[in-house]
């Protein structure tokens, strides 16, 4: 029994846990976002009463009766449910991942040596500096006479997530700077809830309970955050997937890819919120395609020039020193690399044959996601990931 113990990856366990729990706390949170976003854009003039607006709707066979109060109701009724739960477990369950994956597995998805030689702890800093600074430099702006202008407000902390994006993309691998941005935001939106919407709910409580009067501006803070919350949700929800598709976060310039995709996402978000209100969405959805097109047509172009479109031939004979030096080591019929006695997967990169054989798998995992040699320990270069992209796109020639 111990050794059947013993012989489970517990770390795989681990790992596909943490995922389950942050899909379904996270779902359980944006859908939560959504549903009240939707709830308060549909909202009517009460036809008595002292709310400040109501919604009748049906659904699974009954009939529901929702009423807003703007500041707070006249009575505080003795059960009252706070949504908080599914925010801080969607956060504690992903940050708990990044951990397991990309701190505590740095050198393999974190780190680059051929853009930083950063050392384990020097990553794990930066990683976290970036999340902390985030929201701290977020949270001075909602504060700043800015926060009152929604639009220019939206931009500028866009802009700042783009920039952020670049910079990181200069220290990271490409997924790890992906991921952080993802962290980033998600951390802002948790700490939307942790730091303001939820204190404030509470100074209400306490409020209507002392008797007082209470502040009407603690439930308008309170609502822009949860507004910001949802225009982040679609980029944060693209970052997610976003390890599956190497064709994002593999191009030359991925913050570029990361902010026309994230920008599509508030475009979609912005046309449902003013759906929900009555209003036509068609402008921002042509906004949402074109930027969706635009995404494709640069992904295209980027493509076609690392192919070298007109060039000479990119022929075995150019790309056998960089499989010598960066891939044989591990994928030969006797690796020299201690790790493995047996190449890994069976995947040979010591012939012309052998090369042909799986050039559609070295585009995906070595030009595209960067994720071969394993934790780029050889330093690979993007000059030279392009180089094998070109001899692969130019139909592998011998």
């Amino acid at each position: 029994m111990s050794a059947a113990l013993l012989s489970i990856d517990w770390a795989e366990w681990l790992n596909l846990g943490l995922r389950w729990l942050h899909l379904t706390t996270g779902i359980a949170w944006i859908g939560s976002s959504f549903y009240f976003v939707w709830l308060d854009n549909h909202l009517k003039p009460p036809a008595q009463g002292s709310a400040s607006g109501e919604l009748w709707s049906v659904h699974g066979g009954g009939f529901y009766h929702n009423q807003k109060y703007q500041v707070a109701p006249p009575t505080l009724p003795d059960d009252l449910h706070w949504f908080k739960w599914e925010a801080y477990w969607t956060w504690i369950s992903g940050f708990s991942l990044l951990v397991l994956v990309y701190y505590i597995g740095a050198q393999s998805f974190l780190i680059d040596p051929a853009k930083a030689a950063l050392s384990q702890p020097a990553a794990i800093g930066i990683g976290l500096f970036a999340l902390g600074s985030g929201w701290l430099v977020y949270d001075a702006l909602c504060r700043s006479p800015l926060g009152a202008h929604s639009r220019l407000f939206g931009a500028v902390w866009f802009a700042i997530l783009v920039v952020a994006a670049f910079a990181l993309s200069q220290v990271f691998s490409a997924r790890g700077a992906y991921l952080h941005i993802g962290a980033m935001i998600g951390t802002v939106m948790v700490a939307n809830v942790f730091f303001v919407i939820i204190p404030n709910q509470r100074k209400v409580v306490a409020a209507l309970k002392a008797g007082e009067e209470p502040d009407p501006a603690l439930g308008k803070a309170g609502k822009a955050r949860s507004l910001h919350n949802n225009y982040m949700t679609l980029p944060v929800l693209f970052i997610m997937i976003s390890h599956h598709y190497p064709m994002t976060y593999g191009a030359t310039r991925p913050w570029l890819v990361l902010a026309l995709l994230g920008a599509t996402g508030v475009a979609i978000r912005h046309v449902f919120n003013l759906r929900h209100k009555g209003r036509s969405g068609a402008p921002y959805m042509v906004l949402a395609a074109a930027l969706v097109l635009l995404s494709i047509g640069y992904l295209a172009l980027e493509k076609g020039t690392a192919a070298g479109t007109g060039a000479a031939p990119t022929t075995y004979a150019d790309v056998q020193p960089l499989f010598a030096k960066h891939c044989t080591g591990c994928h030969a019929a006797h690796p020299t690399n201690p790790a493995f006695s047996e190449p890994p997967l069976g995947v040979l990169l010591d012939s012309y044959a052998h090369a042909r054989a799986v050039a559609p798998r070295i585009q995906k995992v070595a030009v595209e996601a960067e994720i071969m040699p394993l934790g780029n320990t050889t330093g690979m270069t993007r000059a030279e990931r392009d180089t094998l992209g070109r001899w692969i796109a130019q139909g592998t020639p011998p």
